[in-house]
């Protein structure tokens, strides 16, 4: 064989694995024919949070002034917003051609396709390997209806030459309220369109109710229970058509409407490795595919589409292989934010998901922070949330809307996957002033929920 292990795919996953795997002796091609570093780095999480600091930066200036600057916002520069994030992604892609070139793997910068179970075609070579993986990720998809040609996906979304004064967004998830963030927080007139009564389906009821009420005190105009019919051009832009009749006049229509996994032309049905019905590579808990030498890792395979899981799973599987210290991941517990205009973060349980479980005790506590005391940005409330075994006293799962929410959960999430108890929280000394004090000074139960309390 010309390779021990052979990557498809140079994002998260695949980098992590290919690394790893060379740093421990191991002959690794790894093959990518985009970008190195996968959606994350280029267009996704890295880009994206970008954006949202120079939303948040306007209301910043504002906040200032009720701490005693003269300060005032001019207009934004969005040219050369994009020219700085597409600088500074350039330097990453670098930095992750260079970690993989260190650790002594072999780089192709090819499209990588199954002719068998061990031979790929890369970019026109034909490449042996004793074991392959599959780290190809996700891409956006759109929604097929009228019109659906004048819309944008969110790869897109980085991209755009010209800020738009009037945008409508479709989708409910992640990537449609942080996107709603920032278009918002630069000043454009912002829509939000969504089928659910409530945005972020999956996650708690406090935190996407309090979400819907802050995205609203920032000015997005919320379509709950709404789905887009058409998209037609107008002379001044397009025009949106939705299912209750509104028919809204835009410069740009944004559908974030969910990702589905990057299988297609890659000749899996040559090496014999089965898919799942939205086209996911399926595999178990070792991340091996109906192939046991052919394994994937990472959004290819649906399953917790985290880049931090991507790269955990990418640096077990390398350990397991060549390493000498077979592992798993563990993806319970595992730590999210969201990162809209404010941002949430959670860890474990929501409270519908465990009051199905048990009996759980509720605290929840919501706060105008201390910074906007002075501000005067009252709308700017924080929530904060713990959900507790009623039997154990264990902290089941976490839930913060707020400012800095996400630097915050990750400290409470290594409490959380140790097993910590709400006495454990209690007995915890609170730093002050903080709003992060709030997780151990919550002494006031707010609910028991659970079979019989009608709060499944």
């Amino acid at each position: 064989m010309d390779f021990d292990l052979f990557v498809i795919g140079g994002g998260s996953a695949g980098v992590r694995c290919a690394r790893i795997a060379a740093g421990h002796g191991a002959r690794v091609g790894v093959a990518e024919d985009r970008f190195w570093g996968g959606t994350c780095v280029n267009i996704g999480c890295v880009p994206k949070k970008f954006l949202v600091m120079a939303a948040e930066y306007g209301g910043l200036v504002q906040d200032a002034r009720g701490f005693g600057w003269d300060a005032a916002t001019g207009a934004h520069d969005w040219p050369a917003l994009i020219a700085a994030k597409d600088k500074e992604i350039s330097r990453l892609n670098g930095i992750y051609r260079r970690l993989l070139d260190q650790a002594g793997a072999k780089i192709f910068d090819a499209r990588a396709k199954f002719i068998d179970a061990h031979t790929l075609d890369v970019g026109g070579a034909r490449v042996t390997a004793e074991r392959i993986v599959i780290a190809t990720g996700g891409h956006p998809t759109g929604l097929d209806i009228p019109g659906a040609e004048h819309a944008i996906i969110s790869d897109d979304a980085f991209y755009l030459p010209a800020f738009p004064r009037r945008v409508a967004i479709v989708g409910g998830g992640y990537i449609a309220v942080e996107f709603a963030g920032i278009f918002a927080g630069l000043g454009a007139e912002t829509h939000l369109i969504y089928r659910q009564p409530l945005p972020l389906r999956g996650f708690d009821g406090d935190v996407r109710n309090a979400l819907a009420e802050a995205l609203t005190d920032n000015g997005i105009v919320l379509h709950p229970d709404t789905l887009p019919s058409s998209i037609s051009l107008t002379e001044t832009g397009k025009a949106l058509a939705l299912s209750d009749r509104t028919l809204l006049d835009v410069d740009l229509v944004f559908f974030a409407t969910g990702r589905a996994a990057n299988t297609k032309g890659l000749g899996l049905e040559a090496a014999g490795v089965k898919l799942g019905s939205k086209g996911e590579v399926l595999v178990d808990e070792a991340f091996a595919t109906s192939v046991p030498h052919i394994y994937a890792l990472g959004d290819v395979t649906d399953r917790l589409n985290l880049t931090p899981v991507a790269t955990a799973e990418g640096h077990a599987l390398a350990d397991t292989l060549f390493g000498n210290k077979p592992r798993k991941v563990n993806l319970n517990n595992v730590p999210t934010a969201v990162f809209s205009i404010p941002p949430l973060a959670t860890v474990g349980l929501t409270e519908e998901e465990a009051a199905r479980k048990g009996p759980v005790k509720v605290f929840v506590t919501k706060f105008t922070p201390m910074r906007h005391q002075l501000s005067g940005r009252t709308t700017r409330k924080t929530l904060m949330k713990l959900v507790v075994d009623e039997a154990t006293d264990k902290v089941l799962g976490a839930h913060i809307l707020g400012e800095d929410a996400p630097e915050m959960m990750q400290g409470i999430a290594v409490a959380i996957t140790a097993g910590a108890t709400k006495a454990d929280f209690d007995a915890t000394i609170g730093i002050h002033p903080t709003a992060a004090e709030e997780f151990v000074t919550l002494r006031t139960q707010t609910r028991v929920a659970g079979p019989g309390t009608g709060s499944v």
